[in-house]
């Protein structure tokens, strides 16, 4: 049953937004802590790229079986809101539990035990988002005010990466914390339960209409091997999709070549600009995610949201993404060893990337759904937004793989107060080349998505009439069955 209106109330996508704070801010903290491991617990890098990704590749099994569960739930509160709330207070507990690690256990020991508790997060992590996500996607059947929805929601994520770089701050200053492992285990609870809270706000405030009544598939056990079937169906129409198609392979690209390098900046600040003395570079690494989201947030966010209106989702799309292009080119230059605040007047043009690249594909991928169903006649948010999430959570898998290969490739190695002349460049290099590569490939994909506006109204007037249609149709039954019934009665004196 789809929950939507033309236009949606500002607290509907506020409420909406706080749960994309949460959504944002568990894997925003979770790059920044992931720096520990290396830095101060001593992982070597074959250890970083497997905690990155065997984790979300398990994650992204269970995200296609999680949209199927929730697409097919009947509820008197509906298909989404208890998943949500269920998955917010198992990733909160479980990610606090997950960073209590200290230094004087052995390196495998806390290895196994991060392994163990990611596991258990990221199964939250499934439960919670998938649900939460596809409530974004039938909250409006308009095409516009889907964008609108998808960029309050990512204004109000941005904040968590606004937020999360000054993690480093706190935890590198010895007049906060004795060391950064200790402060990571503190900052975590505090992030645990904030973003509990938050990712609980949509399960409470967002509305919904019951499903008890609804011809979904089942879900007991009994039907296990059917409902199991459906999720490979769905996944399998979901991929003959040719719009949808595109959206995963052009997200995966952008997102996977960005996250493979992320971390790699706060290498390049501290041994490259300052020469491996951490407490030298100071805030500057926090400057570069904290500026990089405020220029996401107050810039990006609201531009990109415009170009979709003016010029299309597609262009608008192409157009920010060749702008992040040129951003990526000009860190290149930026980076300074002695003047690293340069490397600031790149960040608005790099931060178009990620920035736009949510708030336009979420919106797509609602048009795409429309689309789904005049083909097939079904509501598929869940389904459609796991198997979306799955290739961003593939994604961001391959991503942390490749970057324990690439560190370990280079020669990087963070026992080293400094670092060899070809490891930094290295860095540098896959830093700027790689999101170049990924955006390129990313912007050839799309130049042929042709679901248009006038093509999505097309598409929203057939199942509307389709919807009047059926409501006329079950109308007509109900009054003959009603009439049949009346003369029953007269006939055989039931008062």
């Amino acid at each position: 049953m789809s929950i939507t209106s033309n236009k949606v109330a500002l607290s509907q996508k506020i409420a909406f937004g706080i749960g994309m704070f949460a959504n944002q801010m568990f894997p925003a903290a979770m790059g920044i802590f992931m720096v520990v491991l290396v830095q101060d617990l001593g992982f070597p890098g074959w250890m970083w790229g497997v905690i990155f990704f065997l984790p979300r590749i398990f994650d992204s099994i269970t995200d296609p079986i999680m949209g199927f569960i929730s697409d097919n739930t009947k509820s008197k509160w509906g298909r989404r809101r208890q998943y949500v709330l269920l998955g917010a207070l198992i990733m909160g507990i479980s990610f606090s539990i997950l960073w209590q690690l200290h230094r004087e256990n052995s390196v495998d020991y806390n290895f196994i035990y991060f392994i163990i508790w990611s596991f258990v997060f990221y199964l939250g992590l499934t439960i919670f988002s998938v649900p939460y996500v596809a409530m974004g996607y039938e909250m409006s059947d308009d095409f516009h005010e889907r964008t609108n929805i998808m960029a309050v929601a990512q204004w109000i994520g941005q904040w968590a990466w606004v937020i999360a770089p000054w993690f480093w701050v706190i935890m590198y200053d010895q007049g906060w914390f004795e060391s950064a492992d200790v402060a990571t285990r503190t900052i975590a609870v505090w992030v645990g339960l904030i973003c509990m809270i938050c990712a609980i706000v949509p399960a409470i405030f967002i509305k919904s209409k019951s499903t008890i009544n609804e011809d979904y598939a089942p879900l007991n056990v009994k039907n296990m091997g059917s409902s199991f079937n459906g999720i490979i169906d769905g996944f399998q129409e979901a991929f003959k999709n040719k719009p949808f198609r595109k959206l995963c392979i052009a997200t995966f690209l952008v997102y996977n070549a960005f996250n493979t390098v992320a971390a790699f900046t706060f290498f390049i600040v501290v041994y490259y600009l300052f020469n491996g003395d951490a407490g030298a570079a100071g805030i500057w690494p926090t400057l570069f995610g904290s500026i990089g989201a405020l220029a996401t947030t107050f810039l990006v966010i609201p531009i990109v949201t415009r170009m979709s209106k003016v010029m299309g989702k597609k262009k608008a799309f192409i157009t920010s993404q060749s702008i992040s292009i040129l951003g990526y080119i000009l860190l290149w230059f930026l980076f300074i060893p002695g003047k690293p605040y340069m490397f600031i007047f790149g960040l608005p043009f790099f931060a178009f990337g990620i920035g736009s690249l949510f708030t336009l594909m979420m919106s797509m991928t609602a048009d795409v759904i429309d689309l789904d169903e005049l083909n097939t006649g079904l509501r598929r948010e869940g389904v459609f937004g796991a198997i979306y999430w799955w290739m961003v959570k593939f994604g961001f898998a391959i991503a942390g793989l490749l970057s324990g290969i690439i560190l370990s490739s280079i020669g990087f190695n963070a026992d080293f107060a400094s670092q060899s002349e070809g490891a930094i460049t290295g860095l540098r290099l896959f830093f700027s080349g790689l999101p170049i590569l990924g955006t390129l490939f990313a912007i050839i994909v799309m130049r042929k998505y042709d679901l248009t506006e006038e093509r999505a109204h097309e598409i929203r007037a057939e199942l509307d009439k389709r919807a009047n249609d059926n409501a006329i149709e079950d109308n007509g039954s109900s009054r003959h069955n009603k009439s049949k019934i009346t003369s029953k009665n007269k006939k055989y004196n039931v008062g």
